[in-house]
């Protein structure tokens, strides 16, 4: 992670955004496929690979644990992987720069190995709980030390013999059923993960591309579901297709709906309906957001969405379709800001752990610009002021999440406003300022 502090101010554009963008691929994807391919027999061919921050530390992780991972050219990566169960200890500290979903899902993949390992992070990733991986993780033999509160650096002492797992994910998270489900790829038996909702299921398929059985039933409510897999696979690499990333995608999107006059198209989005909260609640407020060319790629489904400027209205959020978009609620929330009407988004405790506490950090975005905000529990509500007043100074607290819809913020306040620090930015979207500006014919509005 840089340490240099990079403010920005976003002015409203001269002109509305225009043409048709690809943001780049999907992080969560990227981080897997480089673990799996890490993982299988074979060589593993990655294309459209996010190159932020956080998946080139997952890159350098892999190398340190003895794949062989190389960059061919823009976004096309190979992975010379060890086969389950075949990782070395590493020489040094793992360092996984802001990425809490790489450190997670990583203390998995080294909870089942019978070596010694640590993993660390940046400042902001050493204040991010690790127990709600640890605990479960510990239960297959690995023996992990941490700092209070369950916070890395994280020393790790991986099972010789990891034992498969039973668990109950007390609240919808993907990376903890991820990393349960990585420990139990080395243990002899099946792992089984029951979520009390649907998580995004990329861990799943990705497995069953490379050749793992995975079994998933619904559970007896129907909400959640339980994960069975068959530990021990011989996993065999395959081609990995990366789309582009939804959340990514969340930014120009709502960018789009906001300014006046915009036409946009991104391409080669990811759809898979794990992942589709954001567009299906921003079409019930009244969005125009057409999807063209629906197709499959790499076992997901992959599509172009157009997207032009439109008048949005107020709704309530259900709880139930947090894990679908539990990262896009920041940007969302600038969306509400402009609507007509009060918007309440119901059940956000997880965005308190998140790289910042982001259910604060989203409040004080809006109120710090003139938006009136309230929390209740664990609930965000907004009162839609149409185009908010702005001029304000967003502290983003290390947050790339915050930074962006900050930034999108100021495409349509009254005033600019104003950010004091975007370097984090580069970790999830490499180039956002400069994809941006593109669309626009006229001086960059970020300055």
């Amino acid at each position: 992670m840089t340490d240099t502090i990079r403010p920005l101010a976003a002015h409203r554009p001269d002109a509305p955004l225009r043409g048709a963008i690809r943001v780049p691929g999907d992080k969560s994807i990227s981080h897997r496929a480089l673990m799996f391919g890490a993982m299988a027999v074979g060589e593993t061919v990655v294309d459209g690979l996010l190159e932020g921050e956080d998946v080139l530390r997952t890159a350098a992780a892999m190398r340190a644990l003895g794949a062989v991972v190389e960059r061919d050219g823009p976004g096309r990566w190979r992975v010379s992987g060890r086969g389950v169960g075949g990782l070395a200890e590493p020489a040094d500290v793992l360092d996984m720069g802001n990425s809490g979903t790489a450190a997670r899902l990583l203390a998995g993949v080294l909870a089942s190995h019978g070596f010694f390992s640590v993993l660390t992070g940046d400042a902001s990733l050493r204040g991010r709980p690790m127990r709600r991986v640890t605990d479960p993780l510990a239960m297959s033999g690995a023996r992990f030390w941490s700092r209070d509160g369950g916070r890395l650096p994280l020393a790790i002492q991986g099972a010789t013999e990891p034992m498969p797992l039973e668990y109950v994910v007390p609240v919808a998270s993907a990376q903890v059923k991820s990393a349960v489900l990585l420990c139990g790829l080395n243990a002899r038996g099946v792992t089984t993960v029951t979520e009390p909702a649907a998580t995004r299921d990329h861990s799943e398929n990705m497995l069953r591309h490379f050749g793992a059985v995975v079994d998933v039933t619904p559970t007896e409510d129907g909400a959640g579901r339980i994960i069975r897999l068959t530990g021990q696979p011989e996993l065999m690499a395959a081609k990995i297709d990366v789309p582009a990333d939804p959340s990514s995608a969340a930014f120009p999107m709502v960018a789009a709906l906001l300014v006046p006059g915009s036409d946009v198209t991104l391409q080669g989005v990811g759809l898979n309906p794990l992942r589709t909260g954001l567009l299906k609640t921003l079409r019930e407020m009244g969005a125009d957001i057409e999807t063209q060319r629906l197709r499959t790629e790499g076992g997901e489904p992959v599509g172009d969405l157009r997207v032009r400027h439109s008048a949005l209205r107020a709704i309530e959020v259900p709880a139930s379709r947090a894990p679908s978009m539990i990262d896009e609620y920041p940007v969302l929330a600038v969306a509400a800001a402009c609507a007509a009407g009060t918007t309440r988004m119901r059940g956000l405790h997880e965005l308190r752990v998140k790289e910042s506490d982001r259910l604060a950090a989203t409040a004080a975005l809006l109120s710090t610009n003139g938006v009136a905000v309230e929390i209740a529990d664990d609930d965000l509500i907004v009162h839609g002021v149409g185009a908010p007043p702005g001029g304000g100074l967003v502290a983003t607290h290390m947050d790339h999440r915050i930074a962006m819809s900050a930034l999108v913020l100021g495409l349509v306040s009254r005033e600019p406003v104003r950010v004091d620090d975007t370097a984090f930015i580069e970790t999830s979207f490499p180039g956002f300022t400069t994809l941006l500006a593109g669309l626009i014919d006229g001086a960059s509005p970020f300055r």
